[in-house]
């Protein structure tokens, strides 16, 4: 019975202690994206250096020299801005065929196959991977080489996620993750890496939870390894049913991909879909824009895809939140009105009948005592709706100076004359423009692509002022893979009967049959 007792106890503390920490890194992880600016700017003045001394060496002889210099700023740029790493792998690929060394021709391609595997560029990064001849490289760069084909084909697997196709990437990985192994020196840093990423995918949880902290605790991990060791615990974590454990450790990857302007990275997102998932729908939203806009700035095609799925989901919530804080300033405003009658009426009592002064003193004592109930209930929710959302207790300060103006003035009747100022299809129409401009960012040609399974007369022809129409928006809901009517008819205030419409009325447009056009429209591929 003790051991039992002392079980519960130790397991309670646990989930406290993890509730408390990951508590005390999100806010650390918001101060830290606000300085977001000066890290990149850090990252850029050292990419800076690197440009000059490659620059300094432009005149040298010394071709070895310059190769070096130019995967130096493949190492600034890979995991920053995809573009940039292309270009100065081409300029490291090029010094390496004029020397005609197989070595050097190697390492340049891993590097290479490493950025478009980052990239989203499967195929390319396979392809360019494979054309290594293993013979040329000594051992350190024959693990590199078969570690980042086992990355290739994990990141694959979970980009399709078919479940014919999944495993065997998975077991492919897990095969050159072996060859890996047989090139790396025991006990070394390289090598728990390796074990560390193998126990994972081999879903060995215990095990690979052993193997990230022992490699964490016996190895300074810094930057990049770091954000990969702590972002691989949080998985472990969440794969295993701990999800405060696993939102400490996205948020402690996170902070260290943002500290080193890591672009390419997956622990904002799965941070994100946790803290939804927690009802924290502020701190969701936030988080998964910044995934976006990271995914974008370094062109990482596969990552946009993945936010996508899950950014209407989020932003859809964030909606319904703005919803329900209106409703709250209405009922107050509601509240403040029947107040504002009550003192009208107060007011003519006394006037018409001085005879009853002392009881009508006694209405006003007690007016005045709902009256002040009243004011603090209102600051408490003036002071609940500031945290909430700045905008909405600009408005509500707005309507509080309004009564009162009324009120010292004598104005009584306006005081039925609420301002019209909240207004939530605006707010709704806010809300379809980001989503519009958000989806044309990862679909810039999914109009033109649609109306290409259109009828020619059928096409839909936008407003000057549309970006997408109801038919559109719909079908983006579904590229996104959204096919639950009742959710589409959720995020546009529609009924379900009323989007089943929609959809049979522009199947019957299409120039395709209609039991395939749903699948053509899937089709359909981002940028």
């Amino acid at each position: 019975m003790r051991s039992n007792i002392f079980l519960i106890l130790l397991i309670t503390s646990f989930f406290c202690a993890s509730a408390q920490e990951y508590k005390e890194l999100l806010p650390e992880l918001d101060r830290t994206l606000d300085q977001k600016r000066s890290y990149i700017k850090q990252k850029e003045a050292a990419i800076q250096t690197k440009k000059d001394a490659l620059l300094s060496a432009g005149s040298s002889h010394d071709l070895k020299q310059r190769f070096f210099l130019s995967l130096q700023l493949v190492d600034e740029y890979q995991s920053y801005v995809y573009d940039s790493a292309q270009h100065y792998i081409n300029k490291a690929k090029n010094i390496a065929f004029r020397l005609q060394d197989r070595s050097l021709t190697g390492h340049v391609r891993i590097r290479e196959g490493f950025v478009l595997l980052s990239s989203g560029l499967f195929k390319e990064a396979i392809d360019t991977l494979n054309s290594v001849s293993p013979d040329a490289l000594n051992d350190s760069l024959k693990s590199s080489l078969y570690s980042i084909l086992a990355r290739a084909y994990y990141d694959l697997a979970d980009y399709v996620r078919d479940p014919h196709f999944m495993p065997q990437y998975i077991s492919k990985g897990n095969m050159y993750l072996d060859s890996s192994m047989l090139f790396v020196v025991p006990g070394t840093s390289e090598y728990w890496a390796i074990e560390s990423l193998l126990r994972m995918k081999q879903s060995d949880w215990n095990g690979a939870r052993d193997a990230f902290e022992y490699w964490m605790n016996h190895f300074e991990l810094k930057g990049n390894r770091y954000a990969i060791a702590t972002s691989s615990l949080g998985h472990i974590y969440h794969m295993t049913g701990f999800p405060d454990e696993a939102i400490a450790y996205f948020a402690r990857a996170a902070i260290a991909d943002v500290q080193t302007a890591t672009m390419e990275t997956v622990a904002l997102r799965n941070l994100a879909n946790l803290l939804y998932e927690k009802g924290e729908e502020q701190r969701a939203y936030r988080y998964i824009m910044e995934a976006l806009d990271d995914a974008s700035f370094f062109n990482a095609r596969h990552r946009k895809l993945e936010i996508g799925q899950i950014l209407p989901i989020i932003e859809g919530e964030q909606m319904n939140v703005i919803k329900r804080q209106r409703d709250r300033i209405t009922e107050i405003s509601l509240f403040v009105s029947l107040l504002s009658v009550a003192l009208i009426v107060a007011l003519v009592i006394i006037l018409i009948s001085f005879r009853r002064l002392n009881k009508a003193r006694l209405a006003i004592r007690e007016s005045n005592d709902k009256l002040t109930e009243a004011n603090k209930i209102k600051d408490e929710y003036i002071a609940y709706f500031f945290n909430q959302n700045s905008e909405y207790i600009e408005k509500l300060e707005s309507l509080q100076k309004w009564v009162r103006r009324k009120v010292v003035a004598k104005q009584f009747e306006g005081l039925k004359k609420i301002p019209q100022n909240l207004n939530v299809q605006n707010e709704r129409r806010a809300l379809y423009e980001r989503f519009d401009k958000i989806f044309l960012k990862l679909f810039p040609n999914f109009v033109e692509e649609f109306n290409s399974l259109l009828k020619p007369e059928e096409q839909i022809r936008l407003k000057d002022d549309q970006v997408l129409n109801t038919d559109l928006r719909i079908y983006a809901l579904i590229r996104l893979g959204i096919h639950d009517n009742e959710k589409i008819a959720s995020f546009l205030d529609y009924s379900v009967n009323t989007i089943y419409t929609y959809k049979t009325k522009i199947k019957g447009k299409a120039s395709c049959p209609s039991d395939q056009f749903t699948q053509k429209v899937m089709e359909i591929r981002s940028i």
